[in-house]
């Protein structure tokens, strides 16, 4: 048996670990994985040589390295708790959703494309989290059908959220509503911060200090994105504040689509 460790360098929140356990799924001989998203860091004990992990891993284009591969005893502590792991899941499938109608309801309602696009990036989430729901015991036909579904559904999204905001761009649509975005925007800011926590807590062994640096992850700048812009659209009385971190916003969602489409090759 062997452990290897490899070094993930665009793995910073919890939506990737949800890729690459998905990419390395059906591998019978992959016993256990451990993830330290901080860290950036993934041990793997397997009996396949660390070549057909990396080989895996790098089509995600997530900048994996294989640090170093050794013989070891299989480690039962590394082993997951099924249950506990597909409720966790669902409690956060929950919550992105939940945030994803919130938000997009809200932006469309107060005109607001930074609200809109902060909505599908929660949507991204819950696309992922639920991919590793559905996915667990489907055929790897299926698995591909799913997650290639996925993919161009929240492309499709993306693609129309941009042409959106390129038609506010050229002076289509009004000032959105600042007092609806900044509210709204907060509550997201918290649904992603207790959707960490929860994550978090399914790794007991890990200190508190690890924790807030996943509040770094690209959910939480995109919150904070939607604040700053409702602050500015009050200040300015502009629209462009909310185009600009829109556009921002759907390109990311776009990217995460592109890498969706990539997993299921």
């Amino acid at each position: 048996m062997l452990k290897s460790v490899f070094r993930i360098e665009k793995m910073d929140c919890p939506s990737e670990e949800q890729l690459i356990r998905m990419k390395l799924a059906d591998l019978d001989q992959v016993v256990s994985m451990n993830f330290d998203i901080p860290d950036r860091r993934l041990t793997v004990v397997h009996n396949l040589t660390a070549d057909e992990i990396l080989q895996r891993l790098s089509s995600l284009n997530l900048g994996t390295q294989l640090i170093e591969s050794k013989l070891t005893e299989i480690n039962l502590e590394l082993s997951v708790d099924s249950k506990k792991e597909r409720r966790l899941l669902w409690q956060v499938l929950f919550i992105n959703a939940g945030f994803f109608f919130l938000e997009s309801i809200t932006g469309i309602l107060s005109g607001s494309m930074g609200l809109v696009a902060d909505g599908l990036d929660m949507l991204a989430d819950s696309i992922v989290y639920a991919m590793a729901l559905f996915a667990v015991g489907s055929t790897a036909v299926r698995k591909k059908n799913i997650t290639t579904a996925a993919g161009y559904f929240q492309l499709a999204l993306a693609a129309l959220g941009l042409i959106e905001t390129v038609r506010r761009f050229t002076g289509a649509g009004e000032t959105p509503e600042f007092q609806t975005m900044m509210v709204v925007s907060v509550f997201a800011l918290g649904g992603n911060a207790l959707c960490l926590l929860l994550l978090q807590k399914s790794k007991s062994q890990e200190a508190h200090m690890k924790a807030s640096m996943i509040f770094t992850s690209s959910d939480i700048i995109a919150n904070l994105g939607v604040i700053v812009a409702a602050i500015l659209v009050y200040f300015t009385e502009s629209i462009y504040p909310d185009l600009i971190v829109g556009t921002i916003v759907f390109l990311l969602v776009t990217k995460g689509a592109i890498r969706i489409l990539r997993l299921a090759k």
